[in-house]
């Protein structure tokens, strides 16, 4: 059943703090008021007071599925989406077989359709050799076409600079970019391995990994795409070092926007002492000034967008020595409440978190009907707990992959409930696995 009528919350949303009822009907809000007079027979939702939104669109994810579904796949991981107050996600084009053709990318929705119980999208991946499939997109198909400027799986390295020229020139929808310089990071790893070999210690990543190879490949990038005009979307900034090639503002009207991830919010260098592995991520973490740097740009909207780069990758193999320990880590399940320790720390207002992640990534990928609650769009919703703090611990970890980097640390919030759609999906810790979401539609 997906009609509802949620009284007394407060919501937050366009930049508003209110007091209201919302009346959802047919999977969409109806109405939106002080106070709504409830109907017969009407499901009756009390927020208590609690905070609502709409839910978070995270536009960078990795499912694994398919072909590395021992780690993860949609069905998993968007369970643990809507238990962490994300409706909606962006899935990355790095599976086996990779989404580098239209075939592919087909096969991945119907995959959503059947087993997601979040609202889904899949990028179009670039290759050195799929010019043509990228030309021949339809816009409406996906949110955007992803180029991995850095090393990544396979043929999924971009580094023909003839290709790129025409990537950036002919991308018939927003390109979605991963910087980071290979040649840079080779060399830096190469020179770890004559000292340490393959056991080099986990806090050396910031340094392989680092941040010039960062700046030079976002440098390229925004050269690129200023040449050509493209709407650029850079993802993962790790560095204070980037932010200067951003512009604070609002993002309507920008041509090139900059995403940042959660766990950089969260985590710096000091943590690989604690972690190892379990936070090696690319880009890789960095030092606490960067983290505050980061949180800056993002309060003052010179980073626009906020989301999960959600990795999952299984406990053993993190525990493998440096060279052979894949990066990545598991995150939607938690992601909005290790944001919001921003906000209750006085960094960031709670409606700027929110515009980061909701509003913002609607709007950049023109996504239909979500993002805000309006009348006439899709009821996905959140709320949120400002007053129970949540203790993670391992039996509720709902990504396949059964580990969290947050295990032990303690929230100060929980999330309540999650609409989907109109759809009670999450409520008080338990989750409702008849709920499906739908594919996201793009006003293009």
């Amino acid at each position: 059943m997906n009609d509802w009528l949620i009284t007394n919350a407060h919501l937050v949303n366009e930049g508003r703090r209110f007091d209201a009822d919302v009346r959802v009907r047919n999977g969409r809000i109806e109405r939106i008021d002080a106070q709504i007079a409830a109907a017969p027979n009407e499901q009756v939702f009390d927020a208590a007071g609690r905070w609502l939104f709409p839910g978070m669109i995270d536009d960078q994810v990795h499912f694994r599925e398919p072909g590395l579904e021992h780690k993860a796949n949609i069905e998993s991981e968007s369970r643990a989406c809507v238990a962490g107050g994300i409706t909606s996600f962006m899935e990355m084009p790095n599976t086996k077989p990779p989404a580098v053709n239209r075939e592919a990318l087909e096969a991945k929705y119907e995959r959503g359709r059947i087993s997601s119980r979040a609202n889904y999208a899949f990028y179009l991946g670039a290759t050195n050799d799929n010019l043509e499939d990228i030309r021949t997109l339809d816009p409406k198909s996906a949110p955007g076409i992803k180029v991995f400027m850095g090393a990544s799986t396979g043929n999924m390295l971009v580094d023909n600079p003839a290709t790129l020229d025409a990537i950036f020139r002919d991308a018939p929808t927003p390109i979605i970019t991963h910087c980071e310089d290979t040649p840079m990071i080779s060399a830096n790893e190469a020179k770890a391995r004559e000292r340490w070999g393959d056991d080099i210690p986990a806090a050396q990543h910031p340094l392989i990994r680092s941040r010039e190879a960062c700046i030079k490949s976002t440098e390229l990038a925004i050269g690129l795409a200023r040449r050509h005009g493209t709407r650029l979307h850079v993802l993962h900034i790790s560095t204070a070092d980037e932010l200067a090639l951003f512009s604070p503002g609002p993002i309507s009207g920008k041509r090139i926007t900059a995403e940042t991830c959660v766990h950089f919010l969260h985590f710096s260098a000091e943590d690989y002492a604690r972690l190892g592995h379990r936070i090696k991520c690319n880009p890789a973490i960095k030092m606490a000034s960067d983290r505050a740097a980061i949180t800056q740009a993002l309060a003052e909207c010179r980073i626009d967008v906020l989301a999960t780069d959600h990795a999952p990758h299984l406990a053993d193999e993190k525990a493998h020595p440096y060279t052979s320990a894949p990066s990545g880590l598991p995150l939607v399940q938690y992601a909005l409440q290790v944001a919001l320790e921003r906000v209750f720390a006085g960094e960031l207002t709670l409606e700027r978190l929110v515009e980061s992640v909701t509003h913002a990534p609607a709007t950049l990928f023109n996504v239909h009907g979500r993002g805000y609650l309006r009348e006439g769009y899709h009821a996905d919703l959140v709320l949120v707990d400002p007053d129970r703090p949540h203790t993670v611990v391992p039996s509720e970890i709902l990504s396949k992959c059964g580990w969290s980097p947050f295990e032990g640390e303690t929230f100060r919030s929980s999330i309540a409930a999650t609409f989907v759609n109109g759809q009670l999906a999450w409520n008080d810790g338990k989750l409702d696995d008849s709920v499906r979401g739908q594919r996201l539609a793009f006003d293009r």
